[in-house]
């Protein structure tokens, strides 16, 4: 971490690795409200490519076969409580717990406890093009799709009843991390079977059931969700009994109910509003560099921006340090690569593109390129690499406007950002990219490879073949050293090819009530709300 995000901890008096929380006297008994903008399409991460369901709910629904230790940023176990590699990283033997219930909700009473079944049922969903279960509400599994993991697992077998065996068809480093995100939930096999008999598949991803803290109670759209505690949760009963995630506001109406006290923690502040934040007694705050990245792609597949020499123009037209300023208020560093620095295959030769106007404009002068109008599609949801992203792309529009460029902002939301990007009828897009992996490859693939374009997430719509081919030599070699070189070079491709603009890699902001304690802020995403309760609550004892 630089110099200057310790001093910005600093100031805010927050400690880097974990938050300092004081007593105070309750105003909720049974639970909490958390903040977040965002819609939900789907409550099952496997369909997810990001959003609500990855940052906020996965956590609290479900449990992978691993997890990622939010401060030594190291694989531990979760489901699985030990597991082997062999055939020099191209199989894997997962051994599970052998005494995880499933939720007991509205909609179904689990017979049994988690078991091989269930993870082998959950992965070949996945991975298997031809199992039943595979098609089901859409067949598109955004991350694994981007990673062609239907192609590199060749099974998923059950060596007995609590023992996982997974062969790929060639060694991949980076396996165990991918296991270990959000978007690899074990689900019930158990509930998949009883759905068949009842033809009511669709349901599986609709009314959850998994293994985790919390469980889905109550849901009504663009307002809230709410969530029970699982009394039967192996790893203890967590100490709240509900949590609302509230859906409804977003900009200045969070900060509102936090301020009021409706809200008790709210997710992705803005920058602008730190100081608000900092000031308030009845407020406390944690920062963490987040492994995220935000980025500017544009759309290759569509002339001009099919010439990496307007992109270049077009990035070296970009005050990156304007935005910095104007949008993050120093909780963020100017990006130089599509790796934010804390990852282990960060090139240190990176460099930030220049901001230099002048040479935009001789640029596109010399490929005869005037009144250039462009689109650029916009969320308008605050994520965790950019609080503000209309807001920026107002600030980009200006900066293009100086060298000539016409900008036409269109601002979308959830799913229409996704479809639009597919239609390809854009020109720009604001996009981030955020993992609760510590493996590289979790940023490269899944944002720039070929594959990725079908699965929805290279918003860029760029394909290279060295740049795929390098990425597969990375996965595929047997020392650190030789990833660490491999990833540089991709780097270096895309610093000369310019699919995306890097922005910013930004810390993760969250506010909350002082009250609030055992709130844990991991920089790969949300952690689990087990943990989490009201100093002085009536609500804490089961």
């Amino acid at each position: 971490m630089t110099k200057m995000l310790r001093a910005l901890l600093a100031s805010f008096g927050v400690l880097y690795a974990t938050s300092t929380l004081c007593a105070a006297s309750p105003t909720h008994n049974t639970g909490i409200v958390y903040c977040v903008n965002g819609e939900v399409n789907t409550f099952n991460p496997q369909l997810a490519s990001g959003g609500v369901v990855i940052d906020t709910l996965s956590a609290q629904l479900y449990d992978r076969l691993l997890d990622v230790d939010p401060y030594t940023f190291r694989l531990i176990p979760a489901l699985a409580k030990r597991w082997e590699i062999k055939d020099e990283g191209a199989t894997f033997i997962f051994h599970l717990q052998s005494d995880v219930s499933f939720q007991h909700t509205q909609w179904f009473t689990p017979t049994r406890k988690m078991n091989a079944d269930d993870v082998v049922f959950s992965f070949t969903r996945m991975f298997d093009k031809h199992h039943p279960w595979h098609q089901v509400n859409g067949g598109h599994y955004p991350y694994f799709d981007s990673l062609q993991f239907a192609d590199s697992v060749q099974s998923v077998k059950k060596l007995d009843s609590h023992t996982v065996e997974i062969k790929l068809a060639h060694p991949d480093a980076s396996f165990l991390w991918h296991m270990a995100t959000h978007y690899a939930p074990i689900l019930s096999a158990e509930y998949a079977q009883r759905l068949s008999q009842e033809h009511q598949q669709e349901t599986l991803d609709r009314q959850p059931v998994g293994t985790g803290p919390y469980q889905l109670s109550e849901h009504r759209s663009g307002q809230f969700i709410r969530l029970q505690r699982n009394p039967f949760y192996w790893k203890g009963v967590p100490r709240l009994r509900q949590v609302v995630i509230d859906l409804g506001a977003g900009g200045t109406g969070r900060l509102s109910k936090l301020l009021t006290g409706e809200c008790d923690v709210l997710a992705y502040p803005a920058a602008s509003q730190l100081t608000i934040l900092r000031d308030d007694p009845r407020l406390r705050m944690t920062l963490r560099p987040g492994m995220n990245m935000a980025f500017l792609a544009f759309n290759t597949r569509r002339p001009p921006l099919d010439n990496v020499n307007v992109r270049r123009a077009l990035s070296l037209a970009i005050n990156n340090e304007r935005l910095m300023a104007s949008i993050y208020y120093g909780t963020a560093e100017t990006a130089a690569s599509v790796l934010p620095r804390a990852s282990w295959a960060y090139d240190n030769d990176s460099k930030v593109t220049e901001y230099a106007p002048e040479k935009a404009k001789q640029l596109l002068k010399q490929l005869n390129i005037n009144d250039l109008h462009l689109k650029m599609l916009v969320p308008v949801a605050s994520e965790p690499w950019n609080p503000s992203q209309l807001k920026t792309a107002e600030l980009i529009q200006a900066d293009l406007a100086r060298i000539g460029v016409h900008v036409e902002i269109q601002p979308v939301e959830g799913r229409f950002q996704e479809n639009q990007l597919m239609a390809m009828n854009h020109d720009l897009t604001l996009g981030g990219w955020s993992t609760d992996s510590n493996d590289p490859d979790s940023f490269f693939r899944p944002m720039l490879s070929c594959a990725a374009i079908n699965s929805g997430t290279n918003y860029a719509h760029w394909c290279d073949e060295q740049f795929d081919n390098t990425l597969q030599l990375a996965l595929r070699s047997q020392q650190l050293s030789g990833r660490i070189d491999y990833y540089r070079q991709a780097q270096q491709i895309l610093a000369q090819q310019l699919p995306i603009l890097p922005l910013a890699s930004s810390l993760r902001l969250q506010a909350y009530r002082y009250d609030i304690k055992g709130l844990v802020l991991s920089p790969f995403g949300n952690s689990s709300f087990a943990g989490v309760y009201r100093d002085n609550s009536q609500g804490e004892t089961p």
